[in-house]
């Protein structure tokens, strides 16, 4: 028999158990519901026809009342109305008699109600007001009193045998409740002790299986299962008997090649200049190379926490990427020399610029975490013999162009003599050309004290508003000439901010300026201020043409103009932006879409950091 059949007869307890239930369900709420439809076809009709037929003859009574108050043709209209539905109703109950005694009850309401209907006729055809009167206290009154009493009787018998019907269905419904009870846990005792038993029998082959491969996990590469049979499971033992045999003779085989594998990778890392280290899933460090071993002074034989015998900013740094990496955030790469780490050793300080991969495993998860410490030690120094060049040159180039910027302003103005329309016309170039000079050299100099650690923040509480008005008002003009228009938003719940102003200013001035250079014309520029947490936001949006994705990593990069850029500057002043606001501890960033536009944002904490050094 296949372990499918076994299965199969395993669950047919439970299946003929549920069946049974159900049978014994269907039958007993058959019952239930002839019980309670047979006290609807019994009872019902008879107690709304004699309701129907009492609202009859009150409204027949009433009639007579009218007719004596001197209503009469008001009177004859409604009691003629009434009678052929009283007859329809009494009709109807002469129909249902079900009770004992209602036949003799019926009887006697059909006789009141021809006696009501003879004495009603002859008050009809009393001619006299005091002849009505007479004939209905007299007569009417009374027949009246008479048939409203034997339909009530009718009604009285009806009710009292829907009462002792429903009574006599709840007791039945207790007694099928109980039953149902019974009966299913009676079914589900045998059909689960029925099934338990079978189940086990039938997979009794699997916890011997299941056995044999927990050992074959652990290595055990000569286990064998003994599984009996000719079904499923036992082809299933004897593949896995098959394979462990496989195993067995491939770990014989390729242990040497495996071991010759390991130790060809070691010395390919070990033969890399720069640390390399490796983490697994948990973290934990699996390898490093020599020069690891080295700079670092990693060594996987120390035990304990190895990398707390690491410099803290090294510790830092190897963290932070391990995180990154182990997090599924993808690769770590550095944003620029800035984020490399200075590591003392003997012969010198050595700078080294972290980068990290994901080990991927077989089924796509990432299972461990490469980090390489790229030595950029003579690259630094190379930045930094061209930022002091930078910096020697915009400083030489500031006294001869205030000089030059000076003569020209004199000149255009006339001061040393007047000039043609065409001699202003290029003094006013020239003088253009110097003011652009002039900023490029600013964010040179600027640039400069930022990477040589000399911008000091002078940090106070000013007005969020009053900020954003001083930056606007001071870009109105070029907007106003490239009609262009600026507005703002500043949140009621953002009142004042605790920055340097002057170099935030420089921040929001360059972004604003930016947006109007971009945005054609028609087009808005619009500054918002709000509050998000313990941090205030600002941005600045434009209607411009919008940022390519491949653009937006690098324009925050030193002397980086993207292509179709409008002429002038250096390429600085988004770089500058950031360091400033880094500098307060905030972030700077930007979402844009070629087509849709630019939205430039940065956050500053609400309670600035004291002025430190940058």
């Amino acid at each position: 028999m296949t372990l499918r059949w076994r299965l199969w007869l395993a669950q047919a307890p439970l299946a003929l158990a549920l069946v049974l239930v159900g049978v014994v369900a269907v039958v007993t709420l058959n019952r239930l519901g002839h019980s309670g439809q047979r006290i609807l076809q019994d009872n019902y009709r008879s107690v709304l026809a004699t309701q129907r037929m009492t609202e009859q003859l009150e409204r027949m009574d009433s009639a007579a009342l009218f007719i004596v108050a001197g209503e009469r043709e008001r009177g004859e209209a409604q009691q003629a109305a009434q009678r052929a539905v009283l007859e329809s109703e009494l009709a109807v109950q002469e129909g249902n008699v079900t009770e004992p005694g209602e036949a003799e009850a019926t009887r006697g309401l059909r006789a009141a109600w021809a006696r009501y209907r003879t004495v009603y006729d002859g008050f009809l055809e009393a001619r006299t007001p005091e002849d009505r009167r007479t004939a209905y206290f007299v007569s009417v009154e009374p027949a009246f009193r008479d048939v409203k009493d034997a339909a009530s009787a009718i009604l009285a018998l009806n009710q009292d045998a829907m009462v002792h019907k429903s009574e006599a269905l709840r007791r039945q419904s207790d007694r099928v409740n109980t039953l149902m009870v019974l009966a299913v846990l009676a079914a589900f005792a045998v059909g689960l002790v029925s099934s338990t038993s079978l189940t086990h029998r039938a997979l009794r082959p699997v916890s011997v299986l299941s056995q044999a491969v927990r050992r074959l996990g652990r290595g055990d590469y000569e286990v064998r299962a003994v599984v009996e049979g000719a079904d499923e499971i036992a082809q299933l033992g004897q593949d896995f008997n098959s394979m462990a045999e496989a195993l067995q003779q491939y770990r014989r085989s390729s242990l040497g090649e495996l071991l010759q594998a390991q130790a060809a990778s070691q010395a390919a890392i070990d033969s890399l200049p720069d640390p390399v280290v490796v983490f697994g899933a948990d973290g934990a460090l699996l390898n490093v190379n020599r020069s690891a071993e080295g700079v670092l002074r990693l060594s996987l034989e120390a035990g304990g926490d190895v990398l707390g015998r690491v410099v803290p900013e090294a510790r830092e740094v190897l963290e932070r990427v391990r995180g990154h990496v182990l997090g599924g955030k993808g690769a770590y790469q550095p944003r620029g020399y800035e984020e490399a780490v200075r590591v003392a050793l003997p012969d010198g300080d050595r700078w080294l610029l972290p980068r990290g991969s994901p080990v991927y495993g077989e089924t796509g998860e990432v299972v461990g975490a490469t980090v390489i410490l790229q030595d950029v030690t003579r690259l630094r120094r190379f930045d930094e013999l061209k930022n002091d060049l930078v910096a020697t040159v915009a400083h030489e180039f500031r006294t001869p162009l205030t000089s030059l910027r000076m003569a020209v302003h004199l000149v255009t103005e006339g001061v040393v003599g007047p000039v043609t329309e065409k001699q202003a016309d290029l003094l006013f170039a020239a003088r253009e050309d110097c003011e652009r000079l002039q900023g490029i050299v600013d964010d040179l100099l600027d640039l400069s004290r930022i990477q040589a650690g000399q911008l000091q923040l002078e940090v106070r509480s000013v007005s969020a508003e009053e900020l954003v008005d001083a930056t606007l008002d001071a870009q109105r003009s070029q907007a106003d000439e490239r009609g262009v228009r600026l507005t703002k938003r500043v949140g009621l719940e953002v009142e004042s901010v605790d920055v340097d102003p002057d170099r935030l200013e420089l921040v929001l001035g360059n972004l604003v300026g930016n947006g109007v250079k971009h945005t054609p014309a028609g087009g808005e520029v619009e500054v918002r201020v709000s509050r998000e947490g313990t941090r205030v936001r600002f941005e600045v949006r434009d209607t411009g043409e919008g940022i390519a994705p491949e653009q937006q990593a690098r324009i925050f990069e030193k002397f980086y103009r993207a292509p179709g850029a409008p002429a002038g500057g250096a390429g600085l002043g988004l770089s500058i932006a950031r360091d400033i606001v880094q500098a307060h501890g905030g972030e700077l960033g930007v979402v844009s879409a070629p087509g849709q536009g630019s939205t430039f944002w940065f956050t500053l904490p609400q309670q600035a950091a004291a002025a430190e050094p940058t």
